[in-house]
């Protein structure tokens, strides 16, 4: 049975996602451009890292140069791993500080700065710093979608893909846990290993809007899918899935059950990979709305969606939205990271 304390967590900032503005252009518009980014790359000895819920022209264009396409971890792992001197990160902001605190000799680019993250929105340093002064018995352990000043507090970073063995390798050594910032990952988290984990109050705007009766029904409606669903999802929503996990284990799971139909609880940038991944597969997004709504499924993150193809050459034509972190905040954001990546390689 998970412990759940009577702590009441400060009251997080109220986030209001931006309106969706996803690029449109025409064909040969589209063309010209990846034409100039794919120039821009080989000259300036830069490579392009893109994150799973990126347009597909981003995520092609990332894979035939050179780059990845992958997590927020992996993305980072691998611009360290390349010889390339610049980073282009086509992702979040907290996505392009986690590649410069493990890639401080490099530059690290973002076709757009304002591309936040709900997560690390709702869960401020400051406010963060004083919560954790209050509870000095309690382990810090941050989910990566936070600031870099947020992973310099902690004493663990954790991905959605490894939250549960590191926090069930705390709870076995009888450690208390602060958890931040994704209330619904955390209880998870929580229910999974029965850690007593006292909960900061964010949640992911994308994930949070899934819809737990209305996946019910269309389970009905397809009774031969399996459901795949990210643990930043409401936990009645986590209830009805087949399998729970990471972007990366999502996408792993679409290639290798058997069934050629899946629900999928994430945001809906991920099909593109899913698609290329598992061929001859039918994915259908996770219902977002309930019934009358004009929008059934809208599962895209409005901050994913502002990198596009013209920022993204602006920022290597220009070296504009360039990531710099206080260095005594990037070492200490560095060792949170690090014990997570040595606990991953011994586990």
């Amino acid at each position: 049975m998970s412990i759940r304390p009577a702590i009441t967590p400060p009251v997080v900032p109220r986030i209001v996602a931006p309106p969706m503005q996803e690029e449109r252009l025409d064909d040969a518009e589209r063309s010209q451009l990846i034409d100039r980014i794919r120039d821009l790359i080989k000259r300036q000895n830069a490579v392009l890292i893109a994150h799973y819920y990126t347009s597909a022209d981003i995520q092609d264009l990332a894979e035939s140069t050179g780059g990845c396409v992958s997590d927020s971890l992996e993305m980072a792992r691998f611009g360290h791993a390349h010889a390339a001197g610049t980073l282009i990160v086509a992702g979040v902001k907290f996505m392009g500080e986690t590649a410069k605190i493990l890639n401080p000799e490099k530059r690290v680019l973002m076709p757009d700065m304002a591309a936040e993250c709900s997560l690390d929105l709702a869960c401020p340093a400051d406010a963060f710093s004083v919560f954790c002064d209050q509870h000095p018995d309690r382990v810090v352990v941050v989910y990566s979608n936070t600031s870099a000043a947020v992973k310099a507090r902690a004493d663990w970073v954790v991905t959605s893909g490894i939250a549960v063995k590191i926090v069930q390798h705390l709870h076995e050594q009888g450690k208390k846990i602060l958890w931040a910032p994704d209330k619904h990952l955390g209880e998870y988290v929580r229910e999974v290993t029965g850690a007593d984990m006292l909960l900061w109050q964010g949640a992911c705007v994308v994930h949070e809007a899934f819809k737990a009766s209305e996946l019910a029904a269309m389970k009905q409606q397809y009774p031969e899918a399996a459901v795949l669903v990210h643990p930043e999802s409401p936990a009645a929503v986590i209830a009805l899935a087949d399998v729970v996990g990471s972007t990366t284990q999502i996408i792993r799971a679409a290639q290798t059950l058997p069934n050629l139909t899946f629900i999928v609880a994430t945001d809906n940038g991920i099909f593109h990979k899913m698609h290329a991944a598992a061929p001859g597969k039918l994915f259908l997004e996770a219902p977002t709305a309930g019934k009358g709504a004009t929008c059934k499924s809208c599962a895209h993150c409005p901050w994913m969606a502002m990198n596009g193809l013209k920022n993204l050459a602006q920022a290597l034509e220009t070296g504009s939205n360039e990531i710099h972190i206080e260095e005594t905040i990037r070492r200490r954001a560095g060792l949170s990271i690090q014990r997570m990546m040595d606990f991953a390689v011994a586990h």
